[in-house]
């Protein structure tokens, strides 16, 4: 049975460039799918495709049960959106376009207003609710479209890098609301660049770049065919820096990466804990000063080359990927 997110070979060109080049695609529902990717690599132009935004050239899709090309009202009707960039009617305040979005979908007058009231609210905009929206800094448009997005229930939403613009107070409300709307059943489709966000609230990623998605798996799996955790260290002294290399290759017996400007030292550390006090003991041997030292997942960026650097030649897929390897973007 499809998912309430299904795609048989999708394919969206521009000119020359296909942005998305063949993809298949299964969302199961009530599940929460991360695409990650960097710039260009098609994310925006799948969500698009997916809530009939764009005609797919070729390949089939389905939302909540509706066909994007065949029933697009259907679909339009059961998803919530949130684009890249804020949506909002500049001259209605921000109260009125959470009432006018609650209306549009068929609630009536008071629930539209009651629901209006909670997410200025939970977007910490209450103090703001009557100002006309072309008066809101970046971030306080950026908090009401995604409040508009969360008008009604949907079954299916579309976040497309939602904490793009916020400020980490408005970014933890707005993951406590993505995480209310998911144990309700919402199915959710996220596009992120930031690990962190696909971390807390997707269970399954996809890594997406030239419009294919080029692996799959859950976040920590991910992380680990990046190198999961890694040791770095800053030295308080530039002269040092070499004998910092030399002690962490000892000690962790790979090769590190040297940082140079950012006087910075780091390598794959598969001993945890255990390595990192061998290194702060043996770097206090030697008497090498450092301001900072710790362990820490792989970046997003990390995560990306180590999947990339795997990818077939000629074919664009990775061979470390999770779960759905052959599934295409």
């Amino acid at each position: 049975m499809a998912g309430a997110i299904h795609a048989t070979g999708l394919v969206k060109t521009f000119g020359d460039v296909r942005a998305v080049d063949g993809v298949d695609l299964d969302v199961p529902e009530g599940s929460v799918l991360g695409l990650l990717g960097p710039n260009g690599a098609g994310k925006t132009t799948m969500v698009r495709l997916l809530t009939t935004l764009l005609r797919p050239d070729a390949g089939t899709a389905t939302v909540a049960g509706h066909d994007v090309v065949r029933d697009p009202d259907s679909v339009r009707l059961a998803i919530g959106l949130s684009g890249q960039f804020a949506a909002v009617d500049d001259r209605l305040t921000g109260r009125e376009n959470l009432r006018m979005i609650g209306e549009l979908y068929g609630l009536r007058s008071r629930p539209a207003r009651r629901r209006a009231d909670e997410l200025l609210d939970r977007f910490d905009l209450a103090g703001a609710a009557d100002r006309v929206s072309s008066t809101y800094s970046g971030g306080m448009r950026r908090r009401l479209d995604l409040a508009c997005a969360l008008v009604v229930r949907p079954s299916v939403m579309f976040l497309d890098e939602p904490s793009v613009g916020l400020d980490p107070t408005s970014r933890l409300l707005l993951w406590d609301a993505i995480e209310e709307l998911v144990r309700q059943g919402t199915t959710l489709l996220l596009t992120t660049q930031y690990l962190e966000e696909a971390d807390r609230l997707a269970q399954d990623l996809a890594v997406v770049d030239h419009g294919r998605i080029i692996a799959r798996g859950t976040p920590h799996d991910l992380k680990a065919r990046a190198g999961g955790r890694r040791i770095e260290l800053v030295v308080s002294w530039s002269e040092q820096l070499d004998a910092a290399a030399r002690l962490l290759t000892r000690l962790a017996g790979r090769t590190p990466d040297v940082d140079r400007p950012r006087a910075t030292v780091s390598a794959p550390a598969e001993g945890g804990v255990q390595l990192l006090a061998e290194v702060v003991t043996a770097l206090d041997a030697e008497g090498i000063e450092i301001t900072d030292i710790g362990l820490r997942r792989p970046t997003l960026d990390e995560v990306f080359l180590a999947l990339t650097e795997n990818v077939s030649p000629g074919t664009g897929r990775a061979a470390v990927g999770v779960g759905a390897p052959s599934e295409k973007e």
